[in-house]
């Protein structure tokens, strides 16, 4: 199954990951004040998908957050704990995300769902669409590109996607693109990041 093969790509080379990027001050300027100009919308219980070694659920935290960070690598979860102990982490992925239907008011996923496969990624938008309040929302961040295409990431293959073929797949689980950044640094892979909000009263 191609998500057990990532989660065990993942714990291979966790330590090598936290050491290289587990550090808020690995991720950019803009994407830090993006999200937590977000975060800073939502007024309750946030769950971080695929919090890794948890630095966007401890700086999420600091800013004044209800925020929990979720992995399936117990390898990430064992370094997060260790680094951030002021902040709370557990075990679970984006379709076990261990809350009830309707009790969450945001869900981050920042480049956690690029290793899903297009034809399985709507399921964990439904899973996420199933814990949010009507009006809550969740922010993705992605590699923009030609939608649904593969390419070798330096882990495990990884997928372009484009905010059209996103909102395609969001709508179906009853999510509405509010709006999308994309952009592009030096040196990288065009960055994008979209914010989608359960349909329902805002």
């Amino acid at each position: 199954m191609a998500r057990e093969h990532v989660r065990r790509a993942y714990s291979g080379r966790a330590a090598e990951y936290t050491e290289l990027l587990g550090g808020i001050e690995h991720t950019a300027r803009a994407d830090r004040d993006y999200v937590a100009a977000w975060a800073k919308s939502v007024d309750g219980p946030i769950v971080d998908v695929g919090c890794g070694p948890g630095q966007w659920t401890h700086f999420l935290a600091e800013l004044g957050s209800d925020i929990v960070g979720i992995d399936p690598v117990p390898a990430f979860i064992a370094e997060a704990r260790a680094r951030y102990g002021a902040s709370r982490f557990r075990a679970g992925d984006a379709e076990t995300l261990g809350v009830s239907d309707g009790s969450l008011v945001g869900v981050l996923a920042w480049y956690s769902l690029i290793h899903e496969e297009p034809s399985s990624i709507g399921a964990a938008f439904t899973s996420i669409a199933r814990a949010l309040k009507p009006g809550g929302t969740v922010l993705l961040g992605f590699f923009d590109g030609d939608a649904r295409t593969p390419f070798s990431h330096a882990v495990a293959t990884a997928y372009f996607w484009s905010e059209e073929a996103l909102g395609e797949e969001l709508e179906k689980a009853g999510l509405r693109v509010r709006e999308a950044v994309r952009r592009q640094d030096p040196g990288a892979r065009p960055h994008g990041a979209l914010i989608a909000q359960k349909v329902g009263l805002d």
